[in-house]
């Protein structure tokens, strides 16, 4: 096994680099949120998502190998696509590793990898399509969570407006269980453009409120639908109640006057799903 990672590292000539090399700084930045990241990289620690990168072929900035660390066959063949993919390949030292490792036992394979961006002009989703639209959402960790929500429950796409966090936010990325890689994700400059591709696309949209008098399971959904989700602070924003959008509400039973926007998007999201799906292939039971 060892032979093989030696031949590897040999064949593709990777570079040993220490702890000052910039592109260790970098990393580090990265890891911080507290450089400027033109290029949307983000930290891909460990076989798990690296086997996503590979998986969804992300696009892959660096590779770093602690082969102290690379333990597996596994691990050693991964090694072997990635390298392929990249021209810039590093190797660095266990002290160095740990150091920028967030894994108490790391895998010992570390990547800058790319986000993926979609082309929206390409993007069609189907008559019975749910989308969920972020607005001003704050928190990383909720944003990763919806994504992952979102894959789960087989929506056609995500929508960003009034961003106010990064998309390459650690948090973000780990709340998301890989799912940044597979599901389609949008960002418009403003709201009026959000929802004007909304309108011109023939979408229902939803806004999540709790003064809302429908609730979400009177609603019978079956068509092009898009669920707003506010910020956690602020909840969303006056833009979109310009226009005579729906408002729906989840019933509060207890003291509390909300749920977490992550909680309350699932709740949403799977009953809009599974109407639209089950309408658009039997049609609506009612009219039988």
């Amino acid at each position: 096994m060892q032979s093989r990672l030696e031949t590897i590292l040999e064949e593709y000539s990777f570079q040993p680099i220490g702890e000052q090399n910039p592109k260790i700084k970098q990393l580090k930045g990265i890891a911080g949120n507290s450089k400027p990241n033109p290029q949307k990289l983000f930290i891909a620690e460990g076989i798990w998502i690296l086997g996503l990168c590979e998986k969804f072929q992300t696009p892959i900035d660096c590779l770093i190998l602690c082969p102290e660390h690379i333990r597996t066959p596994e691990a050693i063949e991964l090694c072997a696509k990635l390298a392929s993919r990249t021209q810039l390949r590093y190797t660095v030292s266990a002290k160095t590793f740990e150091k920028i490792s967030e894994r108490g036992q790391p895998d010992g394979l570390l990547a800058l990898a790319k986000l993926p961006a979609h082309d929206l002009s390409a993007f069609h989703p189907g008559k019975d399509a749910v989308l969920l639209v972020l607005d001003g959402v704050e928190i990383p960790g909720n944003i990763g969570t919806m994504l992952r929500m979102a894959d789960g429950a087989g929506l056609d796409g995500v929508f960003l407006c009034n961003r106010k966090a990064r998309l390459t936010h650690p948090k973000l990325i780990k709340g998301s269980q890989g799912a940044i890689l597979s599901v389609p994700l949008f960002e418009f400059e403003s709201v009026e453009a959000c929802r004007n591709w909304l309108n011109e696309n023939h979408f229902t949209v939803y806004l999540a409120d709790t003064r809302a008098k429908l609730y979400y399971y009177d609603e019978p959904f079956g068509k092009k639908t898009a669920l707003v989700m506010g910020s956690e602070r602020y909840g969303i924003s006056r833009e979109w109640y310009t226009k005579n959008y729906e408002m729906i509400a989840i019933p509060m039973e207890g003291d509390c006057d909300s749920l977490n926007v992550g909680v309350a998007a699932t709740v949403l999201a799977y009953e809009a799903v599974k109407k639209n799906k089950f309408i658009q292939k039997y049609g609506n039971r009612s009219d039988s």
